[in-house]
């Protein structure tokens, strides 16, 4: 395997296309450790480095939750070996998904986040630690969880306030931001007006300015990632909706 940062770059691409992420995330974690404040990842280099961990992370967050699932069929079954030997499964699997998370965290902060000269790529990188502790806040529990929600929401915080500043509401970065960022408000802090809030926030300032950017991959972005908005806030209002009626009856 090449040492150079170049053939590093060249070594995570074969192995993005021939899906073996752990290799791909061996060569970004090299290429990642060449950033410095004169040098920091090109693009391509940071969209490499997401592709990476998001794969392998997002590979044991969906073991996860199909053990989750088993775990509570097997309680319901009674069948407390089987329990057993699931929770003995889930426990390596967070370990896993534990080890890789932090690891992106610890490079987002000693390398790429220091490195980053460009208001995107700040809030790039701000949104990508907030992920990863949000990712390690679905697993954790007592003060462990606690912990991850905290550096989850004050990262968001961060790059929401940048993001606000520097880009323009159709831009795919600040638009992904608010998409994750209220799926967290949701999903973990079960702030849901608040989740509500923020989708729709970033839903109307886009498509108030969506006829000023131009057909091409970044209109393609844009109008993507505002669907996902628009589906989430659609889901989001018939659940609290079916809730208030269940509250009623």
């Amino acid at each position: 395997m090449s040492t150079t940062k170049q053939g590093m770059v060249y070594n995570a691409i074969l192995a993005e296309q021939t899906e073996r992420y752990e290799d791909m995330v061996e060569q970004m974690k090299a290429v990642a450790m060449t950033a410095t404040k004169e040098n920091g990842l090109s693009v391509e280099e940071r969209n490499l480095f997401s592709v990476a961990y998001k794969n392998v992370v997002g590979s044991r967050r969906a073991a996860w939750r199909i053990l989750s699932s088993l775990k509570e069929k097997e309680i319901g079954k009674g069948n407390s070996e089987h329990v057993q030997r699931i929770e003995a499964y889930k426990v390596k699997v967070e370990s896993e998904l534990s080890g890789l998370c932090n690891e992106a965290i610890d490079l987002l902060n000693s390398r790429i986040l220091p490195s980053a000269s460009e208001d995107d790529g700040k809030v790039y990188y701000l949104k990508m630690k907030a992920d990863y502790f949000r990712y390690m806040a679905e697993f954790s529990t007592a003060e462990q969880k606690s912990n991850a929600v905290e550096s989850s929401e004050s990262s968001y915080k961060l790059a929401t306030e940048l993001a606000e500043k520097s880009l323009e509401p159709t831009d795919a970065i600040r638009l992904g931001l608010a998409l994750n960022y209220s799926v967290f408000l949701y999903e973990i802090k079960n702030a849901r007006d608040d989740a509500l809030l923020l989708a729709k926030k970033g839903f109307d300032e886009a498509i108030a300015k969506l006829d000023d950017i131009v057909e091409d991959g970044t209109y393609n972005d844009a109008t993507l990632i505002m669907q996902l908005l628009r589906d989430n806030l659609q889901l989001w209002s018939q659940d609290l909706e079916d809730e208030e009626d269940e509250d009623d009856s």
